[in-house]
C-alpha cells in the first residue's frame, strides 16, 4: 500500500473511500475545501516536527506506558493530595458495572438507547437527594465549580436580584469558574472569614446582605478544612435578607454532618469524585445540584431531570425525563441556560458506590476518616516547627503550617518524594496569609503505617 493510501488504525474514517464518501456527501472535492476559509497568513506552511506513527498495538502501549511511568501516582505513592480530588478507595464493582457496554456506550442520548441508564441516573440523582436532604437533583455536571455557577445563574433567575455573596474561604479555583460564567450582568462578592478558624465572617456577611443579593453561596466543610459551624445561621441571615443559600459539599461527609436540606439551605451543590471515581488528573469529575421539588426550582434547571412513573402495563414502572418542557435543557438555543451530555456516566457511577455503601456504610466512612485525620493533626503539631493552624473539628482535610520549619512547602514536598510520599497541596499563592501552609487530606485508605511514615519523613526533613 502507498504512503498515500495508508490508513491509520486509530484515526477513525481514514480509508480513502470512506473520505471519499463524507467528502461527497458535503459537496467537496478534497478536505482542504473545509479549511479554505482559514487566512493564509494562519496557515503552518512546514511540515510539524513529530514523529512517525507506531502502528503495533503492543509497541504504542509499551510506549504510552514508559511516559506514564515518569509520573508519581497516587497507587504506587502515599498520597496526602486533596481539596477537591480526594484519594477514596473504589470498590472493583463500580468499576464493572460503569464499563458495561449498556452505560459505556449508550451513557448519553434518548429513549431508544437506554439500556438501563435511565433508571441509574434516577436512582443517583434520589441517593444525593437522600444524602443532602432534597427531592430534586439533576444530571451531573463538568464539575463541583460548575454546579456553584450553573445554580448561582438558576438562583439569579428564581429571585430576579443580580449580586451573589461568596465565602472567601472557598476554593479559589472554584471561584474563578463562578466569576468567569457569571460575567458579565452578575456581581460576585467575597464575603471575610476568621484566620483562627477559617469560618465565615458573620459580621462581614451581614453588612453585604442586601436587597441585590440573590443567593449566598458557602462550603462544609470548608475547603481549608474546617467544619462551617455557623451554617444554620448562615442561611438564616441569607433569608431573612430575602436571599437564596446554597452550601457545598463533599457527598461523601454527609454520613456523618447534616444534610443542608435540614438547616433550611435552597442549592446544595458539590462534587461526584468522591463517589466512586479515581484521582485522575484532568478527568473523573462530576459536579450535582440538588434543591427542593418546587416549580420555581425545577424550572430553572438547565439540565435533565430524571423520575419514575407508572406504566400501561400493572406492577411496572418506567423511568424517564421529567418537567422537560419547563426547564431550560428542553428550549435549546432559547433557553435562559444550557448544558450538555458532560458527566451522566460518572453520575452512573456514583450510583452504585452509593448503593453500595448505605447509610450504615457513609457513617462507619465518615468516622473512619475524621477519626485518622484527628490522630493526624495531632501528631503532626508534635513535629518541631509544625502547627495546625486552625482550631476545631475538620473532617478529611486540614491545613498544617510549616513556617516555623524555615522551609517552604513546595521544598518540604520536593523531598517527600525521597520517601515516596506526595505531600499536601500547597496553599501558600492561594492563601497567602497562612505563609507556608499545605492543604492535608486524610482519608480511609490511609493506614497507621501511612500515617506513621509521613511523621517518621517531616521529622527528618524538618529537623
Amino acid at each position: 500500500m502507498s504512503k498515500k493510501q495508508f490508513v491509520h488504525p486509530y484515526i477513525p474514517n481514514s480509508e480513502p473511500r470512506v473520505k471519499r464518501e463524507m467528502l461527497d456527501a458535503i459537496g467537496m472535492d478534497s478536505v482542504e475545501g473545509i479549511y479554505k476559509e482559514i487566512p493564509d497568513r494562519l496557515r503552518y506552511k512546514k511540515r510539524m516536527d513529530l514523529p512517525e506513527p507506531i502502528i503495533s498495538e503492543y509497541s504504542l502501549q509499551r510506549h504510552v506506558e514508559k511516559l506514564l511511568a515518569k509520573n508519581r501516582n497516587s497507587r504506587d505513592n502515599i498520597c496526602f493530595l486533596g481539596g477537591g480530588t480526594w484519594n477514596h478507595y473504589v470498590p472493583a464493582v463500580v468499576e464493572t458495572i460503569m464499563e458495561r457496554d449498556e452505560f459505556l456506550t449508550c451513557y448519553v442520548g434518548d429513549a431508544y438507547t437506554d439500556h438501563g441508564k435511565f433508571q441509574t441516573l434516577f436512582e443517583s440523582s434520589s441517593m444525593i437527594g437522600d444524602l443532602t436532604g432534597f427531592e430534586a437533583c439533576c444530571t451531573p455536571t463538568y464539575d463541583w465549580a460548575n454546579a456553584i455557577a450553573i445554580a448561582c445563574r438558576m438562583a439569579a433567575r428564581t429571585s430576579g436580584r443580580k449580586e451573589i455573596l461568596v465565602a472567601g474561604n472557598m476554593a479559589p479555583d472554584r471561584l474563578m469558574v463562578v466569576v468567569n460564567y457569571c460575567k458579565p450582568e452578575m456581581k460576585i462578592t467575597k464575603v471575610a472569614y476568621h484566620k483562627d478558624t477559617g469560618l465565615m465572617d458573620m459580621a462581614d456577611l451581614k453588612s453585604k446582605l442586601s436587597k441585590n443579593v440573590a443567593c449566598v453561596y458557602f462550603e462544609n466543610p470548608v475547603y481549608l478544612g474546617a467544619l462551617e459551624e455557623q451554617a444554620s445561621d448562615i442561611v438564616k441571615a441569607a433569608h431573612k435578607a430575602g436571599a437564596l443559600a446554597m452550601v457545598g459539599v463533599d457527598p461523601t461527609s454527609l454520613g456523618v454532618l447534616e444534610a443542608p436540606g435540614a438547616y433550611g439551605a435552597d442549592y446544595a451543590v458539590g462534587e461526584l469524585q468522591p463517589l466512586g471515581l479515581h484521582m485522575s488528573y484532568g478527568g473523573g469529575l462530576g459536579g450535582f445540584i440538588a434543591t427542593k421539588d418546587d416549580k420555581e426550582f425545577l424550572g430553572e434547571y438547565p439540565a435533565l431531570l430524571y423520575g419514575v412513573c407508572k406504566t400501561r402495563q400493572e406492577g411496572e414502572y418506567g423511568f424517564g425525563q421529567v418537567y422537560y418542557g419547563r426547564t431550560s435543557y428542553a428550549s435549546r438555543e432559547k433557553g435562559k441556560d444550557f448544558i450538555g451530555t458532560t458527566a451522566a456516566l460518572h453520575g452512573m457511577a456514583a450510583a452504585v458506590y452509593m448503593a453500595l455503601m448505605g447509610p450504615q456504610g457513609f457513617r462507619e466512612l465518615d468516622e473512619g476518616i475524621m477519626q485518622r485525620a484527628a490522630y493526624a493533626k495531632q501528631e503532626l503539631a508534635r513535629i518541631k516547627g509544625v502547627k495546625i493552624p486552625l482550631s476545631g473539628y475538620s473532617y478529611c482535610d486540614f491545613l498544617v503550617d510549616f513556617n516555623g520549619t524555615g522551609k517552604t512547602v513546595k521544598g518540604i514536598n520536593k523531598a517527600l518524594l525521597d520517601y515516596n510520599i506526595l505531600g499536601g497541596k500547597d496553599v501558600s499563592q492561594e492563601f497567602p496569609e497562612y505563609g507556608q501552609s499545605a492543604l492535608y487530606s486524610v482519608t480511609e485508605v490511609h493506614t497507621m503505617q501511612d500515617l506513621q511514615a509521613l511523621f517518621d519523613a517531616l521529622r527528618k526533613i524538618c529537623a
